[in-house]
């Protein structure tokens, strides 16, 4: 499937979800992969699916929220193959929150497991890129919440726009210096984080769905990815009507 091969790949946030499909499916272009979560046993098992698919992989247990942690795991990659040609920063968490529901500590969580984690790659890994023949490309697993605040995600949407004006600055910045940047936008993906949370969900897609998009969005490297279609046109089309009209419908969506 993939286009990608015997490139360099360092996916953060793989040992479930979209992270673990993507690298699966990427394993099949002869690859050399360096995986990184806090689940040690889970990621060891999707590092074993890379070497069977024919790739080679090393599998590094970090916490992203530890900026040296995750400083190590960027230099452990160069120091194992040479350089980072793809990375994919995968991690982060979008619980239902509402906000006469929530406290200062509630929030400031939801900011650091969707926006320190990755900060804490992306200045690593951009001092990396910018000394490499052909730069590289930096990729984000953000979300089509992070277009607009939606109720019951409105700390998740924050910190995903947060992100999102970030890597948009760098890419500005850095293009000259050959760092590519996408940012992945999907709507609700079907990982068992979130199957119980209450939120509802529609036109949500499988993980292998969500896959199958962002290793496109690898090959081609848009500046923007947007999936599935409908949950993108509906946000779209709510960030275009009058605010009291998107409200109205918002507050519908969210209803329980």
């Amino acid at each position: 499937m993939a286009r990608i091969t015997d490139r360099t790949v360092l996916i953060v946030g793989a040992s479930s979800g979209i992270g673990a499909e993507v690298a699966r499916l990427l394993a099949r272009g002869a690859n050399r992969f360096v995986i990184t979560a806090r689940r040690e046993a889970e990621l060891a098992t999707v590092a074993k699916d890379i070497r069977a698919a024919g790739s080679a992989c090393l599998d590094i247990p970090a916490d992203a929220l530890d900026p040296r942690a995750a400083a190590a795991v960027v230099a452990a990659a160069v120091e194992e193959y040479g350089s980072v040609d793809v990375a994919l920063l995968n991690a982060g968490q979008g619980p239902d929150m509402r906000m006469d529901r929530v406290d200062v500590a509630d929030v400031s969580r939801i900011m650091a497991l969707n926006y320190d984690v990755v900060v804490n790659y992306l200045v690593p890994l951009i001092h990396q890129l910018r000394g490499q023949p052909g730069g590289g490309l930096i990729a984000h697993t953000n979300s089509l919440a992070g277009l607009m605040g939606l109720p019951r995600q409105g700390p998740y949407s924050a910190a995903k726009a947060a992100a999102r004006t970030l890597i948009d600055a760098a890419r500005v910045e850095l293009e000259p210096q050959g760092i590519r940047f996408t940012s992945l936008h999907p709507g609700f993906v079907a990982t068992d984080r979130i199957s119980g949370d209450g939120l509802p969900k529609p036109f949500q897609i499988s993980t292998e769905r969500a896959a199958r998009h962002v290793v496109r969005a690898l090959e081609n490297e848009p500046a923007q990815a947007y999936f599935p279609w409908p949950t993108a046109t509906l946000v779209r089309t709510l960030r275009t009507l009058p605010t009291p009209v998107a409200s109205w419908a918002l507050r519908k969506l969210a209803a329980d």
